[in-house]
C-alpha cells in the first residue's frame, strides 16, 4: 500500500469523509454502536454490508431495518461472503477484535476499525475521552455538564449510551466532544487523538474477554497512544496501578486525588476540591456542596474538574455547574423510600469494585441485590467488604452460587430470586426502617437483561409497583 493511499485511509474530517464515498465497507455487528455506523456509512455513499451472529427476530427494529437502505445485510452468522471485496471493516465493541471472521480479513490486508475509530475520522472536532474500570459514565456526565456551561458546542457521547458515529456528520468542528470510552473500543483505535484523556481506576474486569488484567490495562492505556506533549493526560495518583500509566504517554500528565496533596493536580484539602496547575492554589468546590453520594464520587468530580480546567472555565462557573449535578440513571440513583426503607439503582455495577465501591457509599444496612454472569470473577473480596455492611443478599441470575458460596464464607446470609421482581419482593420483606435496598450486581446483565439499562428498569419498575408499598416490614 503506497503512502498516499495510507494517508488518505486514515485521513480526517473532510478528507476521509470523500475516501469513503462509494467504498465497499463490511460493518460486523448490529447493536447500538454497529447500526449508527451502517446510517453514518450510508449517508456518506459507502457500499455497505452488515453481518450479525443473531438471527433477524433477535436484532433491533432498526438494524433489521437496514436492508431496506440498501444495504446488505447477514444474520444468524458472519459468513464470508460479507467481507468479500470489502475495502474497510468496522468492528462493534460487543464484537472481539480477535474474532474468527476477522483473521481472513486482516490476513488480506483489509483494515479492522472500530466504531469510535470511524467517527473520530469522520469529525473534526477535539475530544476529551474518559475511561476507568468504574465511575467513567458518571464522569462523562459530569465533564459534559460542567463544559456546557462556556461557549463551544458540546456532545456527549460515545459508551455511556449515544454512539458517537450518531453525531459525527452534525456535530461542528469547533465543538468539545466529552466520550465514554470502553476497553472493547479502544482494542481497534489507530489514530484517535483526543486532546484530554483520562483513566480514573483500573481494576479486574473483562477477564473472560481480555483474558488477563495486564491485557485490560493495555488496552486502556491505548486511549494514550497518539497524544502529544500539547495535550493532557488525567491519572488518579491515588491508585498504583492507574498512575503507573504516567511513563507511558508523552502527554502532559495531571494528576488527581483524594487522598493526597499533589505539586501538580486537582486534589481535596481543608474539605475542598482544590487545583495547582501553575503554582498557584485555586479552591474550586467544598466538598460538602457534591450531592452525590460516595467517595468515588468525589474522585469522579475532581477527574471531570481537570477537563473543565483544561477548557478554560472559571473555578466560580465550576463549582456551580458541581453543586447541581446529581446522579446519572443506574448509578447509585435513589429510586424511593417505602416506610422508611431507602431503595437506590446502581445497576451499572457490573463488577465486583464497582459494587464495593456502592457498598461503602452506605452507612446504613444493606440487603443487597447482585447477580448475573460474573465474568470470570473473584467474589471473595466482594464478600469481604460486605462484612458489617450487607445483612442480606438476595441473588439473581448465572453465577449466583458462586457469589453465594463467597458470602457463606464470611458468613453472610443470602437468598435466591428468579426474576428482579421477585427479588425486590424478597428484599422488602427483609428490609426494616433505617436500611437500604440496593441493586448493585457485581456482573453483567446479559443471562437475563438486553443491558444493565433493562436491569436497572426492571428494578425501578418493581419498587416503583403500588405492591412494593405494602413489602417492608
Amino acid at each position: 500500500m503506497s503512502e498516499a493511499v495510507l494517508e488518505e485511509m486514515t485521513a480526517r474530517g473532510s478528507a476521509y469523509r470523500e475516501w469513503l464515498r462509494g467504498r465497499r465497507v463490511s460493518v460486523v455487528g448490529l447493536a447500538r454502536s454497529g447500526v449508527a455506523a451502517v446510517q453514518l456509512l450510508v449517508k456518506l455513499g459507502a457500499r455497505v454490508t452488515a453481518t450479525d451472529a443473531k438471527p433477524v427476530a433477535a436484532l433491533a427494529p432498526e438494524a433489521g431495518a437496514l436492508a431496506g437502505s440498501g444495504v446488505r445485510l447477514y444474520a444468524s452468522a458472519h459468513p464470508p461472503e460479507a467481507f468479500s471485496g470489502a475495502e474497510l471493516v468496522v468492528v462493534s465493541p460487543g464484537v472481539p477484535s480477535d474474532h474468527p471472521a476477522l483473521a481472513a480479513v486482516r490476513a488480506g490486508g483489509v483494515p479492522v476499525i472500530g466504531e469510535l475509530e470511524l467517527a473520530w475520522r469522520v469529525m473534526e472536532a477535539d475530544v476529551i475521552a474518559i475511561t476507568g474500570t468504574n465511575g467513567k459514565t458518571t464522569t462523562t456526565a459530569l465533564a459534559g455538564a460542567l463544559l456546557k456551561e462556556q461557549s463551544r458546542p458540546v456532545l456527549v457521547a460515545g459508551n455511556i449510551g449515544t454512539p458517537l458515529a450518531a453525531h459525527a456528520l452534525d456535530f461542528p468542528a469547533d465543538g468539545i466532544v466529552v466520550a465514554e470510552v470502553s476497553s472493547f473500543q479502544l482494542e481497534t483505535v489507530e489514530t484517535f487523538h483526543p486532546r484530554v484523556a483520562a483513566v480514573l481506576n483500573l481494576t479486574p474486569d473483562h477477564l473472560d474477554r481480555h483474558g488477563s488484567f495486564a491485557v485490560y490495562v493495555a488496552a486502556k492505556a491505548r486511549i494514550f497512544q497518539n497524544q502529544s506533549e500539547a495535550d493532557c493526560a488525567v491519572l488518579n495518583f491515588d491508585a498504583p496501578p492507574t498512575a503507573a500509566l504516567a511513563v507511558g504517554t508523552q502527554a502532559q500528565v495531571v494528576f488527581f486525588s483524594r487522598q493526597h496533596s499533589l505539586e501538580r493536580g486537582v486534589f481535596c484539602q481543608d474539605g475542598w476540591i482544590v487545583a495547582r496547575l501553575d503554582g498557584h492554589l485555586e479552591q474550586i468546590c467544598p466538598l460538602g456542596e457534591i450531592a452525590l453520594r460516595g467517595q468515588h464520587n468525589v474522585e469522579n468530580v475532581l477527574a471531570a474538574t481537570v477537563c473543565a480546567l483544561w477548557a478554560g472555565m472559571a473555578p466560580g462557573t465550576i463549582r456551580g455547574a458541581i453543586a447541581q449535578f446529581r446522579a446519572v440513571p443506574h448509578r447509585i440513583e435513589w429510586i424511593r423510600d417505602i416506610r422508611g426503607v431507602a431503595y437506590y439503582n446502581d445497576s451499572k455495577g457490573t463488577n465486583v469494585a464497582s459494587t464495593i465501591r456502592a457498598l461503602e457509599s452506605f452507612t446504613e444496612p444493606v440487603i443487597l441485590i447482585a447477580g448475573g454472569q460474573g465474568k470470570g470473577q473473584d467474589f471473595a473480596p466482594l464478600a469481604e467488604a460486605a462484612g458489617g455492611r450487607v445483612r442480606l443478599a438476595v441473588l439473581i441470575g448465572e453465577d449466583r452460587k458462586k457469589i453465594a458460596r463467597a458470602l457463606a464464607a464470611v458468613a453472610i446470609p443470602s437468598t435466591e430470586a428468579d426474576s428482579m421482581g421477585e427479588a425486590v419482593r424478597l428484599a422488602s420483606a427483609a428490609a426494616g426502617p433505617g436500611e437500604v435496598v440496593l441493586l448493585s450486581p457485581a456482573c453483567a446483565s446479559f443471562d437475563m437483561f438486553e443491558n444493565f439499562e433493562h436491569r436497572g428498569e426492571a428494578f425501578r419498575t418493581a419498587v416503583l409497583a403500588p405492591e412494593a408499598a405494602g413489602g417492608s416490614r
